[in-house]
C-alpha cells in the first residue's frame, strides 16, 4: 500500500513541472507587457520601461526565467508578486482558495446526492419512464452552459421568490445557488456513468447467484453491485472536482463571490499575469492532488490493487 502511495507521488512531480512549463509558456507569447503595466502604463517611457524589463529579468531566455521561477517557487514557497498591487500572489491565493475549494466540495456533495442515486434506480428499472426521463434530464443538464442556468437560478429563487442571496458570501446561504449551479450539471454526467457502470455490474454471474440464493434486491445493488461498480463512479467524481474548480471560475463571476476563480478573471483584465499564472499553476496542483487521492481510494476499495502491491 505504502508503494503505491510512494508511486503516485512520485508522478505528481512530472505531471506538475509539465503543467507549469504549458501555462508559463502561454503566458509568455500571449499579447501584452508587464514591464509596461509595472511602469504605469502606455504612457511611460521607453527608457523606464526597458530598465524595468532588465531588473525584473524579462528579457532573459525563457528556459532561465523558468528556472528562476521554479527555484523560487520549491526553495521560498514563492509564485511572484502581483504587478499590479503590492502583495504576493500567494497571500491572494491562500486569502480566496478557501472560498473557491468550499464552493467546489459543496458543487461535488451536490452532484453526487442527486447522480448517484439517479444513476442506481435508472439501472435498476433499465428501459423504464423512469430511466428515460432521468437519462433526458442528465443530457440537458449536460448541454445547458453554467452561466446561463446561474442567471436562471438568480431570476427564479433571488428576484421573484426571494428565497435566496444572488451574490457574494455571508453564510451557507450564499453556496446554496452557485454550488447548486454546479453540481447539478456534474451531476448529470456522474449519473451518467453510475447507471453505465451498474449495468455492467448486474449481468455479472455472481449477482446472479446472490439472488438465486434469496438475497433481497436491496442487499444485493447496495452490497454486491454497487461496491463493485464504484471505481468509474470514484474516477468520473475525481474528474469532476477538477472541472467544477475551473467552473468556479464561471460560477464566481455570475454570484460575485471573492475566490479564485474571480480574482483570476480581474488578474486577466488587468494584465497581471504573474497573478494568473500563480493562479492556474495552485489550481492544477490542487486538481492534482485531489486525483492523487482518488488514486489512494482505490485502494481501499478495490482489493486486487492492495494484493498487487503486496
Amino acid at each position: 500500500m505504502l508503494k503505491f502511495i510512494l508511486r503516485r507521488l512520485l508522478l505528481l512531480i512530472p505531471v506538475m513541472i509539465g503543467v507549469s512549463i504549458i501555462i508559463i509558456s502561454m503566458l509568455h507569447i500571449a499579447p501584452g507587457d508587464p514591464a509596461v503595466l509595472i511602469a504605469g502604463g502606455e504612457q511611460a517611457s521607453p527608457e523606464h520601461v526597458e530598465e524595468i524589463r532588465e531588473l525584473m529579468g524579462f528579457n532573459d531566455p525563457f528556459l532561465v526565467q523558468y528556472g528562476r521561477w521554479l527555484w523560487n517557487l520549491v526553495i521560498h514557497q514563492d509564485l511572484g508578486t502581483s504587478f499590479v498591487r503590492p502583495v504576493t500572489v500567494m497571500e491572494e491565493i491562500l486569502v480566496r482558495f478557501p472560498t473557491t475549494f468550499q464552493l467546489t466540495v459543496s458543487a461535488v456533495l451536490v452532484s453526487t446526492a442527486i447522480g448517484v442515486p439517479i444513476g442506481i434506480i435508472s439501472a435498476t428499472k433499465q428501459y423504464s419512464l423512469f430511466d428515460n426521463v432521468s437519462m433526458f434530464i442528465a443530457l440537458l443538464g449536460v448541454s445547458i452552459p453554467g452561466f446561463w442556468q446561474g442567471l436562471l437560478m438568480i431570476l427564479l429563487f433571488s428576484v421573484h421568490l426571494n428565497w435566496l442571496p444572488f451574490g457574494g458570501l455571508d453564510g451557507l446561504r450564499y453556496f446554496i445557488l452557485p454550488a447548486t449551479t454546479l453540481g447539478t450539471g456534474a451531476a448529470a454526467m456522474v449519473a451518467r456513468m453510475t447507471r453505465s457502470s451498474m449495468l455492467e455490474v448486474i449481468g455479472q454471474d455472481y449477482i446472479r447467484t446472490a439472488r438465486a440464493k434469496g438475497q433481497t434486491e436491496r442487499i444485493i445493488i447496495n452490497k454486491h453491485a454497487l461496491k463493485n461498480a464504484l471505481i468509474p463512479i470514484i474516477t468520473v467524481i475525481g474528474l469532476q472536482f477538477g472541472f467544477l474548480l475551473g467552473g468556479a471560475v464561471i460560477a464566481e463571476s455570475v454570484f460575485t463571490i471573492p475566490g479564485i476563480g474571480r480574482l483570476m478573471l480581474d488578474a486577466i483584465s488587468q494584465r497581471d499575469f504573474s497573478v494568473v499564472q500563480g493562479s492556474a499553476i495552485f489550481v492544477a496542483l490542487t486538481f492534482s492532488i485531489v486525483n492523487l487521492l482518488v488514486d489512494i481510494l482505490y485502494a481501499f476499495v478495490d482489493p486486487r490493487i492492495k494484493s498487487q502491491y503486496r
